[in-house]
């Protein structure tokens, strides 16, 4: 007679793992913070955008000093991690650091497409702006400084509009975004002292591509009588800006916002009719 073999208890079909209560705490941190820039009036925009400037241009006053002194971009780059810590403690913004908190309530439906072209247009105009004007008190107040200029901003003027030069922006965009992540998983401030510091120092100290940084060391050399002129900065500040884009929207932004897919759909369902 055959024997039967006793059939194993049924596999129950498991559930989707969730997410992490963490990733679905900063998905609604970044909706909440997202839409308040989104609606900001055009005075206090201004404002944030101005202090931004002036918070990076810190940090470029720091890099030039350290660099001037020792001749190493890595300790200048460390140096310049100062201006990141003054636009988290001063809460102002950088235009690169909208990108993946007011898309994300754009995603949402907590935003119009106009308001986050006004934000990223405000904010850009704004930082370079207030970074012209410190970037020209800087070559005034010290003018030893003026060799370091020339050589630090002759780097990236040299760079073009190439392969190589287009993805160092894109790693550029993608490090601020990350930061502002990172930013935004916590709630602490002395943690998110943490990924301002450290990426701060790998954008300069690693030369990366990024627009508002790098116009600023080109205004500073161009207020000494730089071998290049205002529309060849442009030119780079056009490249470098759609390449920091691209790196902060779709190799960070996107690829973040697959992971909470259930959190955009409700999001969207929940946002009030206009």
């Amino acid at each position: 007679m055959r024997a039967t073999v006793p059939a194993g208890p049924a596999s129950p079909t498991e559930p989707p793992s969730e997410p992490e209560p963490e990733v679905e705490d900063a998905f609604d941190r970044l909706v909440e913070e997202g839409e308040d820039r989104l609606k900001r009036p055009v005075l206090p925009l201004v404002s944030v955008g101005l202090l931004g400037g002036i918070d990076v241009g810190t940090g470029v006053l720091a890099y030039l000093v350290v660099k001037h002194e020792t001749g190493d971009p890595l300790l200048a780059g460390l140096a310049f991690s100062l201006g990141f810590v003054a636009l988290l403690l001063a809460r102002s913004e950088l235009f690169t650091e909208n990108f993946l908190v007011p898309v994300t309530a754009l995603v949402a439906r907590r935003g119009t497409v106009v308001e986050l072209l006004r934000l990223w247009a405000v904010t850009l105009v704004t930082n370079l702006a207030a970074g012209w004007v410190i970037t020209w008190l800087i070559v005034r107040a010290l003018p030893d400084l003026r060799p370091t200029v020339l050589s630090s901003a002759q780097h990236y003027a040299d760079l073009g509009y190439d392969l190589q030069s287009f993805s160092l922006a894109v790693l550029a965009g993608a490090v601020i975004t990350l930061m502002t992540r990172m930013q935004h998983a916590t709630e602490s401030m002395g943690v998110k002292l943490v990924p301002a510091v450290l990426f701060g120092a790998l954008l300069a100290g690693g030369q990366l591509f990024h627009c508002v940084l790098d116009s600023l060391l080109l205004f500073a050399a161009l207020h000494v009588g730089a071998p290049f002129g205002y529309a060849h900065w442009f030119g780079l500040l056009c490249w470098s800006a759609l390449g920091n884009l691209a790196g902060g929207l779709v190799l960070v932004t996107a690829v973040r916002l697959l992971r909470v897919p259930h959190r955009v759909a409700e999001a969207r369902q929940s946002a009030p009719e206009d």
